[in-house]
């Protein structure tokens, strides 16, 4: 009986570890960004969506259109052989920014999901040098938490307590 516990014990042990993948880390951690950028995102009032704390930076709204941007160009470019291009004039309402970067970050995830573990080891050519593809991963996720670091400073900028940090 205890041969059989053993035996159990190592293959649930075995299939734990094989669920924890750089592709299934990606995919819960860019859920979490996501609930997190658009909780932001819904927070700032529409008539705030056009503040920019100077001159110099780009508004609310243009932070948000360039982090869908990048995650469109980034997952497109990288991990899937369909090149898509989007329409960011058409995004002139909160609502449908939103549903805009909603609509981005689950076409990420699905993208990703039909990767392999091995193709994250394929180099691929980048603007910035060679990157593998895992590294792809970590820009995608990188670029999103550096803007909406910023945006973090725009709401309270405006008085708007940012949410509470999702991400464990």
């Amino acid at each position: 009986m205890k041969k059989y516990v053993l035996v159990l014990t190592l293959l649930v042990s075995l299939l734990a570890n094989a669920q924890d993948t750089p592709i299934t880390a990606f995919l819960e951690k860019w859920e979490n960004s996501k609930n997190y950028l658009v909780e932001m995102a819904e927070l700032m009032p529409e008539d705030a969506y056009d503040y920019k704390p100077t001159e110099r930076q780009k508004t609310f709204r243009e932070q948000l259109i360039h982090i869908k941007q990048n995650m469109d160009w980034l997952s497109t470019t990288y991990f899937s052989v369909e090149k898509k291009k989007t329409k960011e004039g058409t995004l002139t309402t909160k609502a449908d920014i939103i549903a805009a970067l909603k609509a981005s970050f689950t076409q990420t995830s699905t993208m990703v999901k039909t990767a392999k573990e091995s193709d994250l080891k394929e180099i691929v050519e980048f603007f910035a040098g060679p990157k593998t593809k895992l590294q792809i991963l970590n820009l995608l996720q990188d670029h999103v938490t550096h803007h909406r670091g910023q945006l973090i400073v725009y709401l309270n900028l405006n008085n708007i307590e940012p949410p509470r940090y999702r991400g464990w």
